[in-house]
């Protein structure tokens, strides 16, 4: 049975009160001596045993933590200090179940406990549970109701559940009870105010939205913000001339906003009018922003012809005059439509063999000849890329141009750059490597020539050289560059590190990378926590609502998508080939050989020289260790907490994974979720699913291999399987998910 709470003396309340200052501030050693100290006097006080839990928790011993935690509870079961803390450790390890129940279960004990009621709240919002958030942001309302931020708190939990009408009558109310106006310089007021515009206007209510705007706007110092809300609900209503108006203001402000001009030109009425008005429009816009770049390029999108090559003839003679590196980049987008390419081909070549037509920036006297070398080798550098782009390729002219470049501009890193590309297409990654190499030689400082080297060094597997290149723009203080890189959360570079690794066929070091970077994610997921107090507290609720967003489709960004699809495959060929646990073999050993003696023996053999070379890359990670453990200094401050070693820099744990395809669902689900429009997340789901017996899922993934690209390279292939799978009809196949199969594939499965 549960003792009643010890009570503390003066001296020890106030040392009790120490603990959980040092706590907030992190100082976890004083903070741990201090709940030492009251616990030699009183040893059963379940609130600084709680407390104690939750310090060395903090510090990675969470065993430890949870053990100590249900001792405090035991002792008092009546404590919300209890509960409390039981939920933050919980809460640590990502069980946001069991935190909420404990949290819950504090507030019965303790319904007045502000933080309690925060806590729960911000794991209630990060868990996207709207209606338990907008509960618990009323009672913090009718606790607390004078705080604005309560008041804003309530409304967006009610814009988020759909409750449009609700949220704004929430943030109505809190105005009609200020007393005294706003001044102008009342950041959070005029965010709170342009916020409930935002939800009028998201409940579809545009002309509402815009009177809203009209009668609040012009007190608002988010000018911009305001002008650009204006101009999209008069487009959106149709006031086409007013539309026109606000976005050429906006123009005004800022003439580089594509979709300022995608806003002023649909207002015209010439979305799809004619050319020769488009035309007109866009050249008084470049008459009116003469420096501007966008309606001189945007014209090109919709032009053709001779009226596309005199345009075209205009812009690149402008932008290659000024020797502006970014000119092809700007271009290339227009090469889906073949005449396009071949009319700026034909112009660029013109260029290049001295056919030009009027100047469009005629040269100065005195610096003529310096103009007209910095435009030939503008072209020359402009026809590299050309030559290198996939709609255009032509290595052997590539690299006859790049020479070219690099011949007048010896010192030039773009020029390097762009011949290394070519011999990256060819095929020869580590010439390519070489040339980059060179590139960045030519100037140390630039971190944007580093991070391409590298990635053209992990291109060719040159993963040391690699990492010793990105090192140069490094601390090299936390364990060494590559845990820096981890530490700065680099995700191209362990990407291309795994993928590296993967082509080697060393899968404990591709999964390691992988997971990093699947930890990296998680980590984006739970930093949203940092933000459901922040937020509010600073006014920035716009910028919250769409991070929140933004963080539900976080793995569909690229950076996850390739990195999920390459550990599925490194998971399919683990459990393809599970010798490779020990280590890379070549795929021939795999094979079979004239003589099943020879291919037995030659599997031992690569078995074993496999295991030499991990025992010998282990032994030389434990040197490099004792090395840097032996020349780091001592911290400055005990309180400092040493960056914990990885225990498994190999990636030996997860490469001996007894069930390598459970363990790939980790990426795929996701995967399949937020991003089924990839043809390549389809492919290895189709193939995970074949190796689970999972049919139907295999089935779904070919039908959508199917309607995404028909002519892919590897549907026959899939095709075949799921056909011998109904025509062997395993044990695992049941009649009626082998009729599904057959109604739903259809000709695919016939």
């Amino acid at each position: 049975m549960a003792q009643a709470q010890q009570q503390l003396s003066h001296k020890d309340g106030a040392l009790f009160r120490q603990v959980v200052r040092h706590f907030e501030n992190k100082q976890y050693k004083k903070g741990l001596k201090a709940a030492e100290q009251i616990l030699r006097k009183n040893p059963n006080h379940a609130d600084t045993q709680a407390m104690k839990a939750l310090i060395i928790g903090s510090q990675g011993q969470t065993e430890e933590a949870f053990a100590l935690a249900k001792i405090a509870l035991n002792n008092n079961m009546k404590s919300h200090v209890c509960w409390h803390v039981y939920g933050l450790l919980y809460r640590s390890e990502k069980n946001y179940e069991e935190a909420i129940k404990a949290y819950k279960f504090a507030l019965r004990l303790e319904p007045d406990s502000a933080p309690i009621q925060r806590d729960l709240a911000h794991l209630q919002i990060q868990m996207r549970d709207y209606e338990g958030y907008i509960q618990s942001r009323r009672n913090m309302l009718q606790q607390r109701s004078s705080i604005r931020q309560n008041w804003t708190a309530l409304a967006i939990a009610h814009h988020l559940a759909g409750n449009y009408e609700d949220a704004e009558n929430v943030l109505t109310t809190y105005e009609e009870t200020m007393k005294t106006k706003p001044s102008r310089s009342d950041i959070e007021h005029w965010e709170a105010v342009l916020y409930k515009n935002y939800i009028i206007a998201e409940s579809g209510d545009i002309q509402k939205a815009l009177d809203h705007l009209e009668a609040v706007g012009k007190k608002s110092p988010d000018v911009q913000a305001v002008m650009e809300m204006r101009a999209d609900y008069l487009a959106r209503l149709g006031r086409n001339s007013e539309a026109e108006a606000a976005y050429a203001a906006l123009l005004e402000r800022n003439p580089d906003d594509s979709a300022y001009y995608d806003g002023f030109i649909e207002s015209k009425g010439l979305k799809d009018g004619p050319l020769s008005e488009i035309q007109k429009a866009y050249q008084e816009l470049a008459d009116r922003f003469p420096k501007a770049d966008m309606p001189r390029r945007r014209p090109l999108d919709v032009l053709s012809g001779d009226d596309f090559q005199q345009a075209a003839d205009a812009y690149l003679q402008r932008m290659l005059r000024k020797g502006i590196p970014s000119t092809f980049a700007n271009i290339k987008h227009l090469y889906t439509d073949e005449s396009k390419r071949d009319i700026v081909q034909e112009l660029a070549e013109g260029y290049a063999a001295g056919n030009l037509g009027s100047q469009t920036n005629g040269a100065a006297e005195n610096g003529e000849s310096k103009e007209e070398s910095r435009f030939k080798s503008s072209v020359f550098y402009f026809l590299a890329q050309h030559y290198n782009y996939k709609l255009s390729r032509n290595l052997e002219k590539a690299l006859d141009y790049a020479d070219k470049c690099i011949e007048l501009e010896p010192k030039s890193v773009d020029f390097h750059a762009v011949k290394a590309r070519a011999y990256k297409h060819k095929g020869d990654s580590v010439k390519a490597a070489e040339l980059m190499d060179q590139a960045r030689s030519l100037d140390e400082k630039d971190r944007a020539i580093n991070t391409k080297c590298t990635k053209y060094q992990l291109r060719a597997d040159l993963n040391d050289k690699a990492l010793e290149t990105a090192s140069k723009f490094t601390q090299n203080k936390t364990g060494g560059p590559l845990s820096d890189l981890v530490d700065m959360q680099s995700v191209w570079y362990l990407t291309e590190d795994g993928q590296s690794y993967l082509r080697q066929r060393k899968l404990g070091l591709a999964l390691k990378r992988f997971h990093q970077i699947l930890a990296i994610f998680d980590t984006w997921q739970e930093d949203q926590f940092d933000f459901h107090n922040f937020s509010l507290r600073k006014g920035m609720i716009r910028a919250y609502v769409d991070m929140l967003r933004w963080e539900d489709r976080l793995r569909e960004h690229p950076f996850f998508s390739n990195m999920a699809v390459s550990a599925v495959k490194a998971y399919i060929l683990l459990f393809d080939n599970p010798d490779l646990v020990h280590g890379p073999i070549p795929d021939s050993i795999n094979g079979v050989s004239k003589s099943g003696e020879t291919s037995a023996a030659d599997r031992k053999k690569a078995l074993k020289k496999a295991k030499r070379e991990q025992e010998k890359m282990e032994k030389i990670e434990a040197e490099k260790k004792a090395a840097l453990k032996a020349a780091k200094s001592a911290p400055k401050s005990e309180d400092v907490d040493n960056k914990k070693e990885d225990p498994d820099p190999f990636g030996k744990t997860l490469v001996e994974t007894k069930d390598p395809l459970k363990e790939a669902m980790k990426f795929l689900g996701p995967l399949l979720e937020l991003s089924p429009q990839l043809v390549e997340a389809q492919c290895v789901g189709f193939e995970l699913y074949v190796r689970r017996k999972k049919y139907l899922l295999a089935t779904k993934c070919l039908l959508a291999i199917n309607a995404l690209d028909s002519k892919h390279e590897r549907l026959p292939q899939y095709r075949q399987q799921l056909k011998q799978v109904l025509a062997d009809k395993p044990a695992d196949l049941s009649d009626q998910v082998a009729d599904i199969i057959k109604n739903e594939a259809g000709d695919l499965v016939l």
